[in-house]
């Protein structure tokens, strides 16, 4: 039985037993004593977004793309029943609407207007489709402060899978989450997941990995964020996070996660920040045969299709006013590249829009993701929040240069990259419009035989939420 199915069996079986032994009546709803209530902490909203993306191709044989779509979401959050144990639910639905994408910048055979993952495909996979639209909903227990929520509209955002909402639909997940706050400066996560739902797809697959031709219904995973001096009055060690993950996407890879996260203020409106990641990733299962094999990002691999991977990073940045300078460096050991969970490369006969996976470095990009085997990358970023002249308006400009990057043709030639991003934001603060966002970004890629075609990338989004109650 699917955890979702599970969960919807035990949630009516909570529900008919808290009516029964209330009468029906609204004990078990709430009636507004503290933050308990089934109706009184309920939230709904209706949002929209509309988004133009522009891929300029400045090398290789792809089409230039273009596309612009809008999209239309329906957000209900439930407070929790009263009682040792809450129960509630949350429901998710959205319709998106492709507006144009123009003649002549579709992304190839089999793929046309699809290659930026905006829409499902039809007609065999050859064209994009004019709309399409998914609902989804979670149900959720709490004791104490503990919650579980089970169901097909999760998003995790965790260091070992981060849930991707850049186009006009979000990705979700199916399966359980289980979060406790019980003991105190501790956060244990924990859970399983099933399937996924692209942020251009109506329908659901399995989970898998770059170049993975199969799929697998499990992906497993626990991990810890501890704070060791959060009661104390020490304004030096109580803002220390430390963190323990453990994850397992059966039949691919599994992988441990370590990281550190410090802030050090300074006074003044300043402050330094210190943060640390570290990743282990290592083969699982059938990974390497036909398949289920992992193509290490276009990379260099010890062991052709397996995972086999060590990669580090640290950021430091530095914040004064609305000033905030990060400087980094992240290492991808030798042996293959990064890996996470991604599923551009199933199709179910065709390409169903599944890709556009994130993950938990400071190299996903706009455009290039720097994670293959052996490189080196060096990073920094600026960026400042206007919020002392034109509150709501935030810019930050980066650059990333990856070298060192290994051949996965021996004797092959040197491989390295580099990109430039910019980012404008905007939300109105007051009016008939307040809360309008407009975000601009933009990313310049160069690489050297990466096998990444040299690209000028552009996105342009409206964001508008309106709160219902």
């Amino acid at each position: 039985m699917k955890l979702s199915t599970l969960a919807l069996s035990i949630t009516a079986a909570v529900l008919a037993q808290q009516a029964c032994a209330d009468d029906f009546g609204l004990g078990a709803l709430g009636t507004g004593n503290g933050h308990s209530g089934f109706v009184e902490d309920s939230h709904a909203s209706v949002s929209s977004r509309t988004m133009y993306y522009s891929a300029d191709n400045r090398s290789g044989t792809n089409n230039d793309l273009r596309e612009a779509a809008t999209a239309l979401r329906f957000d209900y959050k439930s407070g929790f029943t009263q009682g040792t144990l809450g129960v509630g639910f949350d429901v998710m639905a959205f319709g998106a609407l492709r507006l144009d994408g123009g003649d002549g910048h579709a992304a190839g055979p089999g793929l046309a207007g699809n290659g930026n993952s905006f829409f499902p495909t039809r007609n065999n996979g050859t064209e994009p489709a004019d709309s399409f639209g998914r609902a989804a909903g979670n149900v959720k227990f709490r004791i104490s402060q503990t919650e579980l929520h089970v169901g097909g509209g999760l998003a995790p955002v965790l260091p070992i899978l981060v849930a991707n909402d850049s186009r006009v639909a979000p990705q979700t997940f199916d399966g359980g989450v289980l979060t406790s706050n019980d003991i105190p400066n501790v956060t244990f996560t924990g859970g399983e997941l099933n399937r996924v739902e692209g942020r251009a797809s109506s329908n659901s697959t399995g989970l898998s990995v770059a170049g993975g031709q199969r799929d697998s219904d499990s992906f497993k995973f626990g991990g810890v964020d501890y704070k060791p001096f959060g009661s104390s009055d020490n304004s030096l060690a109580k803002n220390l996070t430390l963190q323990y993950y453990y994850a397992q996407l059966q039949d691919f890879y599994k992988q441990n996660y370590v990281g550190l996260v410090h802030v050090l203020p300074l006074g003044n409106d300043q402050s330094f920040k210190t943060d640390l990641r570290y990743f282990d990733s290592t083969s699982d299962g059938k990974n390497g045969s036909s398949g289920y094999a992992f193509n290490n990002n276009g990379g260099y691999a010890k062991h052709a299709g397996e995972v086999d991977n060590k990669t580090y990073s640290a950021a430091f940045t530095y914040q004064l006013g609305g000033s905030s300078l990060m400087l980094g460096h992240i290492g991808v050991g030798d042996d293959g590249g990064f890996v996470w969970v991604n599923q551009g490369s199933l199709a179910d006969p065709h390409a169903q829009g599944a890709g556009g996976s994130d993950f938990y470095l400071f190299t996903d990009a706009v455009v290039g993701q720097f994670s293959r085997a052996g490189e080196q990358v060096n990073f920094g970023q600026y960026a400042y929040d206007f919020k002392a002249y034109v509150p709501g308006l935030k810019a930050s400009v980066a650059y990333l240069d990856g070298k060192d990057i290994k051949s996965n043709v021996a004797g092959g030639p040197d491989q390295k990259e580099n990109e430039a991003d910019f980012r404008l934001d905007y939300v109105v603060q007051a009016g008939p419009l307040k809360g309008f966002g407009t975000t601009l970004r933009t990313g310049t890629y160069h690489g050297k035989n990466t096998g990444t075609a040299d690209q000028d990338q552009t996105r342009l989004i409206f964001n508008y939420t309106y709160a219902i109650f």
